[in-house]
């Protein structure tokens, strides 16, 4: 299996600036069985942090993802890069190719243009959001709501991560609206217990899969 053919599930994001230890959060997560992992750091990359999250989902055989920054995901040999508008390489995805190699792309993305336009530029997946009012990133913009996310996420070929104020009763739904992964921070973050949180999470987006081939 490819790292973009793994782009599937609960994505679990790992905020540096807001975490005391970023790396036991991602292990928790992935021993629960998320696969896929992104780094999100700010105010700069700790490489300590950063190269025991690789060693980490190496392990896990689960998805690294740096966000931001492409420079740092080839220096941590992370498995892709995720960026937003302003970063370095999100206007030009073909040209960033030729430094990333088959890396994974990911592009944020907010209306259906921006989405349709991500697939076209050659990212290999969008995240899209904030679906609900999420306090993870404050400047994130008007909430899409469910019918704004599928009304997205069919209007481009490639796979979307849902992010933005996703929790445990929220995943059937979203998982609902036909996107690839849900992205999730203060579910796993603010839990009293975030293997458990992850393992339920998990569970619920593998129920919801069960129930759509039936």
């Amino acid at each position: 299996m490819t790292r973009v053919t793994s782009l599937s599930g609960i994505y679990a994001v790992v905020d540096q600036d807001a975490l005391a230890d970023p790396v036991a959060l991602a292990e928790a997560a992935v021993r629960a069985g998320v696969g896929i992992v992104q780094y999100r750091a700010k105010s700069g990359v700790v490489p300590g942090v950063a190269r025991a999250l690789r060693e980490l989902t190496l392990r896990a055989n689960a998805v690294f993802i740096v966000n931001d920054d492409w420079r740092a995901a080839l220096r941590y040999d992370a498995d892709g890069v995720h960026l937003g508008p302003g970063d370095p390489g999100f206007d030009d995805v073909p040209q960033l190719r030729v430094v990333l190699g088959n890396r994974i792309v990911g592009l944020s993305c907010g209306t259906v243009e921006e989405a349709r336009t991500a697939g076209e530029g050659g990212a290999d997946y969008a995240g899209v959001g904030p679906v609900f009012t999420t306090a993870s990133k404050p400047d994130a913009g008007a909430p899409l709501g469910l019918a704004g996310l599928a009304e997205i996420a069919a209007a481009t070929t490639i796979p979307v991560a849902a992010i933005g104020g996703i929790g445990l009763s929220s995943v059937p739904g979203v998982r609902a609206t036909g996107v690839a992964m849900a992205a999730v921070i203060s579910a796993l973050a603010a839990a009293a217990d975030p293997r458990s949180a992850a393992g339920e999470l998990v569970a619920a987006w593998n129920a919801r899969a069960v129930e759509a081939r039936r």
